[in-house]
């Protein structure tokens, strides 16, 4: 086996050694301070530079997803995966919890017979709870544009909208539909995006609301 330098680093330290790189390759680039762990979280999670152009933060955005994890909110995501994502351990210390509906048998049923994506219909079901709300949407661009559609109705009031699919239908349609609304938001701008990468910007905030941005 060819000999190849490896880092040896404690297992304990491997977060902390890959965010202290992630520093390094930044270099000179300046975030405020409430942005840079989600920058370097989103890329600690994608090994992708990218999201350090691609990130677009509204004024106060990072503030409001903190301001409303510690009220205890519920952090609504469009997939399976990107809720397995959030750390739920130090969501639910603040009294939150994380919520999908797409598998929700109700949704699936009501989705086919309106001829709508269980992403949709999901977001319709988001518009319903009460108490603040998060929207961490990685997938799903139909989410998006319903959630944009009832934000713009009045009929949904997020305190944070984290709109990040990925794909090419839509994706950056609906990406930049959510920039001209008025209302706290973190959007990747292009066709970049995912549930890992919404997980990992609800993470980022979680861990600075609880006083520990883990870089």
């Amino acid at each position: 086996m060819k000999h190849i330098e490896l880092q040896r680093v404690a297992p304990a330290d491997i977060e902390a050694r890959s965010m202290e790189l992630i520093g390094q390759e930044l270099g000179e680039r300046v975030f405020p301070a409430e942005q840079l762990p989600v920058v370097k979280r989103v890329i600690h999670t994608t090994a992708d530079f990218e999201y350090a152009d691609n990130l677009v933060f509204s004024a106060g955005a990072v503030e409001a997803g903190i301001a409303a994890i510690r009220q205890g909110c519920t952090i609504v995501t469009d997939t399976q995966m990107a809720f397995s994502g959030v750390n739920k351990r130090v969501l639910e210390k603040f009294g939150g919890r994380a919520v999908c509906f797409m598998s929700d048998p109700d949704v699936a049923a009501e989705a086919k017979a309106r001829g709508e994506t269980r992403a949709t219909v999901s977001m319709e079901r988001a518009a319903r709870l009460e108490g603040p709300l998060v929207l961490a949407i990685g997938n799903a661009p139909t989410a998006l544009v319903r959630a944009c559609e009832l934000i713009d109705a009045g009929e949904l009031r997020p305190a944070l909208v984290i709109g990040v699919p990925v794909g090419f239908v839509n994706v950056v349609e609906s990406k930049e539909l959510l920039l001209t609304l008025d209302v706290p938001h973190i959007v990747a701008r292009g066709r970049k995006g995912g549930s890992n990468v919404a997980a990992a910007i609800c993470n980022a905030m979680l861990y600075q609301a609880s006083n520990n941005a883990r870089e």
